[in-house]
C-alpha cells in the first residue's frame, strides 16, 4: 500500500517546532502495519530533524549552536536578496536535512523513547511550510 498526504505548518519565525503528532496521525490513517514513513519538506530555508522530545532546552541549545556556527549577516555571503538571514538559512538547511524516513511498526511511527520529529525554521520571520508524507508498507 502507498499513501501520500500533504500538510502545512505555519512557523512563528526562527525556531524548532514539534510536528510528531501531525505525522503520527497521517501514519495511523494510512493503516499500514509494517512499512516506512517518508517526510519531505518543500523548502530550502527550513529543515527536518529527529530530536530529543523530553527537554525543550535541547532545541534551544541546538539553535544557539547553529547561530554560532552559521551567524546571520556574515560578510562572507553574497546571496542576501531576502535579508541577512537569507543565505545562513540555506546553509543551515544543507547542514541538516529536508527529509526523514522513519520505520512504521504496528501502525505507529517507530520512534525511540525520546525522539520527536521537528521542523526547524531557519528564517527570522514567519513562513507557511509545506510537507509531504509518504507511507509505504503492508
Amino acid at each position: 500500500m502507498l499513501v501520500q498526504c500533504h500538510f502545512s505548518v505555519s512557523t512563528p519565525g526562527r525556531g524548532i517546532l514539534n510536528i510528531t503528532d501531525e505525522v503520527a496521525a497521517l501514519v495511523a490513517q494510512a493503516n499500514v502495519t509494517t512499512g516506512l514513513c517518508h517526510v519531505f519538506l518543500h523548502h530550502t530555508s527550513a529543515s527536518l530533524i529527529l530530536c530529543e522530545n523530553a527537554d525543550h532546552l535541547v532545541q534551544r541549545d541546538l539553535e544557539a549552536f547553529m547561530s554560532r556556527l552559521v551567524p546571520d549577516g556574515d560578510d562572507l555571503y553574497q546571496h542576501t536578496y531576502e535579508g541577512p538571514d537569507d543565505m545562513p538559512a540555506h546553509v543551515r538547511t544543507v547542514l541538516t536535512s529536508s527529509f526523514l524516513t522513519i520505520p512504521i511498526t504496528a501502525n505507529q511511527l517507530g520512534l525511540g523513547t525520546w525522539q520527536g520529529i521537528y521542523l526547524w525554521e531557519h528564517r527570522l520571520r514567519s513562513h507557511q511550510r509545506k510537507l509531504t508524507v509518504t507511507v509505504q508498507g503492508e
